[in-house]
């Protein structure tokens, strides 16, 4: 039986500017079943992340009401802790929480290799480029065992082989795992490789223009004549809501 975990319902959002308020986000509502990997695709600037930090509690919305359950966010910027090595950014949440080092060391180690950074685990964040960076704050978020993850552009500073590879590595532990995602890009093949549905934002103030359901059987080749075809409409209807 199908659950809901995230609510968004009649969410709203302005910010003060130098000529009065400035609407980003008209009301926006929808909801998002236990397991599904929903992402957020919008013109950049529409109010993405500002959606994605109301859902995290971060910001109060101006009408409307989130209902969501437990998750973790990852914002754009890593938040890393500079005096703490890799591995110790890592399993904060699990000393936080109480979790037995013994336990959380091992299960960090091992998404080190998955995350091709085997060797690092004694390096400072500034010590490490900026795609490391990003990486380690993702091994942080899945190590904070939410059920719900929010993720604000987890993939944008890396190269594209190493993005291609952790998309790949993203879609099997949410198949093994089966958490909710709630995923914000701009990518278009991206979105469309990874998610159940995908919700297509306006330009400010952003209202959803678009809730497809992508039925493009799994797995998915970046290659395909299906997914070129949708991400062609895709891109039309973001360049038409600009």
């Amino acid at each position: 039986m199908s659950r809901v975990v995230i609510s968004s319902n009649g969410v709203a959002k302005s910010f003060a500017g130098k000529e009065g308020k400035l609407p980003v986000l008209a009301p926006i509502s929808f909801d998002a079943e236990w397991g599904t990997w929903t992402t957020i695709l919008g013109p950049s600037g529409c109010g993405k992340t500002t959606l994605l930090r109301i859902l995290a509690g971060l910001l109060e919305p101006d009408a409307g009401e989130v209902s969501i359950g437990a998750m973790a966010y990852l914002p754009q910027r890593d938040t890393l802790l500079p005096w703490r090595t890799a591995l110790d950014n890592a399993i904060l949440a699990s000393e936080i929480e109480g979790r037995p080092l013994a336990e959380a060391r091992p299960e960090a180690i091992e998404l080190f290799a998955h995350f091709g950074l085997s060797g690092f685990e004694r390096q400072y964040p500034s010590q490490l480029s900026g795609g490391m960076r990003q990486r380690l704050a993702l091994i942080r978020t899945f190590l904070a065992h939410r059920d719900i993850l929010l993720l604000d552009e987890p993939l944008g500073a890396l190269d594209p082989l190493t993005r291609a590879t952790l998309q790949d590595w993203l879609l099997s532990v949410w198949t093994e795992l089966r958490k909710t995602i709630l995923l914000v890009t701009h990518d278009v093949e991206e979105a469309l490789l990874l998610s159940d549905r995908v919700l297509v934002l306006t330009d400010r103030p952003a209202s959803i223009a678009r809730d497809l359901q992508v039925e493009l059987h799994r797995p998915r080749g970046r290659a395909s004549v299906e997914l070129a075809a949708t991400k062609g409409r895709l891109l039309d209807l973001l360049l038409e809501g600009r």
